[in-house]
């Protein structure tokens, strides 16, 4: 018999097209509360809860001393699941309509300089074999595409054109969008490509970018590539391919390029979400202003 949590992890995938990762997580989520529902409350159906037991919840995960986003993700997938529920009609009310998401300290990403971009490129000059070519190469692509690290990963050999210098990737909800290829990159390209047919082993042939061992990278290996390439040459914090994504979209627009466009080319369904990137290049703005107006230097 279908339970409701099947028919829910149907719902996510098949309409609105979530990723396998992503639904687990709900999934998790959900039964995560339903075992604490049991264990305090001694009732497994969480179709039939007041929003006080979901509260003391709430209160658990935060004194196990997890933080508030993290909460605030569980709590959306249950808010997901109850949405869901009213939808087939299994309750009437949901009861986390009036919850209020747990307050999350706002941080600051802060994207590479030009500079520290231009640093670590230039440690990567003229690279020899298969691993130093393919690792310029997904620094390049990074900071020239703004693609994210989980569409770098599983870029297909099939969705690179280089006729047209262009790749297509899929993002989020399996959205599909296609990235121009400066012609510098495209070149680089054509170079891993060359390496690539020289491996002695390729176990998963459908995939672009490949260990020495043939197999396809995994998100840990192209967080490392990132961060040890950038620890020479920034202090910041944060040396990731996010940030290195963030940097891609600061730059283009500290350069002139208008939001719209970057929105597409980051493949956000908002602009709210590509306003977050418009914090820094208001900062060069000002600078700019201040040293053009005849009045700034005054």
């Amino acid at each position: 018999m279908t339970t409701n949590k099947d028919a829910f992890s149907d719902y996510l995938q098949l309409e609105k097209k979530y990723s396998p990762h992503t639904v687990n997580a709900y999934l998790n989520d959900v039964i995560s509360f339903e075992s604490f529902n049991a264990i305090h409350f001694d009732q497994e159906n969480v179709e039939q809860v007041n929003y006080g037991q979901i509260r003391n919840w709430i209160v658990s995960l935060v004194d196990s001393g997890i933080s508030n986003s993290s909460v605030n993700r569980k709590i959306a997938s249950l808010k997901a699941f109850y949405k869901f529920l009213l939808k087939i009609k299994q309750i009437e009310i949901n009861p986390l309509l009036k919850h209020k998401a747990l307050k999350v300290p706002k941080t600051l990403q802060i994207p590479f300089s030009e500079k520290e971009v231009e640093e670590a490129l230039s440690q990567m000059q003229n690279p020899q074999g298969f691993e130093a070519i393919r690792n310029k190469l997904i620094v390049d692509l990074f900071y020239t595409t703004g693609v994210r690290r989980t569409e770098l990963i599983h870029l297909k050999k099939i969705n690179v054109d280089l006729a047209k210098n262009t790749i297509k990737v899929l993002g989020k909800r399996n959205k599909e969008r296609i990235l121009p290829l400066l012609p510098i990159v495209a070149n680089q390209f054509l170079l891993y490509g060359q390496e690539r047919l020289n491996l002695a082993v390729i176990v998963d042939a459908d995939y672009f970018f490949l260990t020495k061992k043939g197999l396809k990278l995994n998100d840990s290996f192209v967080y490392r590539l990132i961060n040890s390439y950038f620890s020479t040459v920034s202090e910041k914090v944060k040396k990731s391919p996010h940030i290195l994504r963030h940097t891609f979209a600061t730059h283009l627009l500290n350069n002139g390029a208008d939001l719209n466009s970057v929105k597409e080319l980051l493949g956000h369904s908002s602009l709210a979400s590509t306003q977050i990137y418009t914090h820094n290049s208001l900062s060069e703005l000002k600078k700019v202003y201040q040293e053009a107006h005849p009045r700034g230097q005054k």
